[in-house]
C-alpha cells in the first residue's frame, strides 16, 4: 500500500487496518503458487476440481464484484439458469487465452482498484441490500465495512483450500 486513507488529515485506522489484513492475506495466497509454472498452478491433486490458478482467478472475480456491489448495489442473478452455473465453474479454471500471468496480473490489478477505491470513499457505511440469493437472509443490507469483511473470510477460506492443493502437489506448505 502506498497511500494511507485520511479524514480531515488524520488516518482512517479501521479503514487501514482492513485493507492491511485483506493485502495479507492476497500474499498468503501468492505465496502458494510461488515456484510453479502454469502446467503445475493448473494441476488438481485433490478429488475436487480446484487448482491454485482458478483458485486466484475466482477470487480477482469476487472482490471485482463486491467492489462492483459497494459502488452500485446488487446486481439480479437467475440461480435456475445453467448459464450462471457455467460462469461460476468458469471462474475456477483457465480457459482459452487465460494464462497464469495473466491470472497473476489481473489479480494485483483488481488489488490495487480495491485499496484506490475504498480510500476513496467517505466512510464504510456507505449501503446497499444483499442480493437475492438463498444464502443471504431476505432484506439485509451490508456496509462496505460487511464487504470488506467477507471478502477477507472469502480469501481466508481459499487460502485454506490453496494449502491443500499445493500441499498435496509437493508438500509445500504456505506456513511453517
Amino acid at each position: 500500500m502506498t497511500t494511507n486513507s485520511s479524514v480531515n488529515g488524520t488516518i482512517d485506522v479501521e479503514r487501514e487496518a482492513l485493507l492491511t489484513f485483506l493485502a495479507q492475506q492476497r500474499e498468503f495466497l501468492l505465496t502458494t503458487l510461488q515456484g510453479l509454472d502454469e502446467e503445475r498452478a493448473t494441476r488438481c491433486t485433490t478429488d475436487s476440481s480446484l487448482h491454485l490458478a482458478g483458485i486466484v482467478k475466482h477470487l480477482n472475480e469476487v472482490e471485482r464484484s463486491w467492489i462492483a456491489f459497494i459502488q452500485d448495489g446488487p446486481v439480479e442473478v437467475d440461480y435456475e439458469d445453467p448459464e450462471t452455473f457455467e460462469k461460476h465453474e468458469n471462474g475456477f479454471r483457465l480457459l482459452e487465452g487465460e494464462t497464469l500471468e495473466g491470472i497473476l496480473a489481473d489479480y494485483a490489478e483488481t488489488a490495487r482498484a480495491t485499496e484506490e477505491y475504498v480510500r476513496s470513499l467517505p466512510d464504510l457505511e456507505v449501503s446497499h441490500p444483499l442480493p437475492e440469493a438463498p444464502w443471504f437472509e431476505k432484506g439485509v443490507s451490508w456496509t462496505a465495512r460487511d464487504v470488506l469483511l467477507h471478502m477477507l473470510r472469502e480469501i481466508s477460506q481459499h487460502c485454506g483450500h490453496a494449502d491443500i492443493v499445493r500441499e498435496s502437489l509437493d508438500g509445500q506448505k504456505t506456513m511453517g
